[in-house]
């Protein structure tokens, strides 16, 4: 069963791209005005890190007029900068493989904004792609249809209050149907391309965005199976675990599997697809529920934000700990990624957990 939202007094948070001018569109067509938000975000210094774009807004602005909504900014800078900066610092600096997506998404969208605008408001509506639907009078987190889109694996931290207040107007949609609907209506930003980058932060290189804070580090490439220096890096925190790209050594391809941050070495493995880079098996700590405690055993599971879901079961080990256990091997998995956790039919999100190894 889907919320009622017709009678709820509705805050929308307009970026100026379009999935969320649409979100305004789809409420508008039904008689709808809800007031719209733009978060502005930026640097504490230099105007070239400035994010909170200029284009974005005027976008946003357009929009809002076409629908005869009220626009307000709220200035999030201060928490961002402190909060999901911090985080991923933190994160990276000890070799671990963070998310400032996911992060952005409880801190700022549904906590910042509700802390200095929302509170007043019974919805916060997006133009993420996922839905809710209200089973046996609790409110889950549940899939878009569309595979590619789906963004439930960056809303799988947020509070349950938060969940509570969270609408996605669009979230039944497939992206085509929405830039057809953008297109229909004439909206100013119809063609405009999706942003590829971190939340936020716009064209900022995420290295750059590492580099500003953490500077660079040089230590050792080895390669794991023979000990062999490869060459150097620049810094622990500008590699993931299972990276093959961007490494910029020849006779490759060579994968990074493994992190020393004590001996700042990177070990790196030689082939295609080595076993190496493989898990099937790996733990997760401090799992956060969405919906209150459920009982999670044959579950399916994502690592990043891509179409496939996992088949896996959950062994319980304390509370908020468990083994995970794959059906197959999984490429990639690193300390700090978050494991996202549905059913068996991958549509109800149960919420997420760190990895740790």
């Amino acid at each position: 069963m889907t919320e009622n939202y017709l009678d709820k007094r509705i805050a929308v948070l307009l970026s100026g791209g379009v999935d969320s001018s649409v979100v305004v569109y789809e409420l508008a067509r039904q008689g709808l005005h809800p007031d719209c938000f733009y978060i502005k975000i930026g640097p504490e210094e230099e105007e070239e890190w400035d994010c909170s774009s200029e284009e974005d807004l005027e976008m946003a602005t357009a929009v809002a007029a076409k629908y005869g909504c009220k626009l307000s900014v709220v200035d999030c800078h201060h928490e961002y900068w402190e909060q999901v900066t911090r985080y991923t610092m933190e994160k990276v600096k000890a070799g671990y493989t963070p998310n400032p997506d996911v992060m952005c998404n409880r801190l700022i969208k549904f906590g910042a904004f509700d802390a200095k605008a929302g509170r007043e408001y019974d919805l916060i509506a997006t133009g993420h792609y996922a839905r809710t639907e209200i089973i046996d009078g609790v409110k889950w987190l549940v899939t878009s249809p569309d595979p590619v889109k789906d963004q439930t694996d960056f809303l799988a931290q947020i509070d349950d209050w938060q969940l509570k207040k969270a609408f996605f107007p669009i979230g039944h949609y497939m992206k085509d149907e929405v830039r057809q609907i953008a297109e229909r209506e004439h909206l100013v930003n119809a063609k405009r391309k999706d942003s590829q980058g971190i939340c936020f932060l716009g064209k900022i290189n995420y290295n750059d965005y590492i580099r500003r804070y953490l500077g660079e580090n040089p230590g050792l490439v080895i390669e794991l199976e023979t000990g062999k220096r490869i060459g150097e890096h620049k810094g622990l925190w500008f590699h993931t675990i299972g990276q093959r790209h961007g490494l910029g050594f020849g006779g490759g391809p060579w994968y990074v599997v493994k992190k020393d941050v004590a001996a700042n070495t990177l070990y790196v493995s030689k082939g295609y697809e080595p076993r190496t880079a493989y898990k099937d098996t790996f733990r997760i700590h401090d799992f956060h529920f969405l919906s209150g405690e459920q009982p999670m055993t044959e579950v399916t599971f994502k690592i990043r934000h891509t179409p496939e879901f996992h088949p896996a079961s959950l062994e319980q080990t304390a509370p908020g700990e468990y083994v995970v256990r794959a059906r197959q091997l999984i490429q990639g998995v690193a300390p700090g990624q978050f494991c996202v956790v549905y059913d068996k039919e991958h549509h109800r999100c149960f919420g997420s957990a760190e990895i740790t190894l």
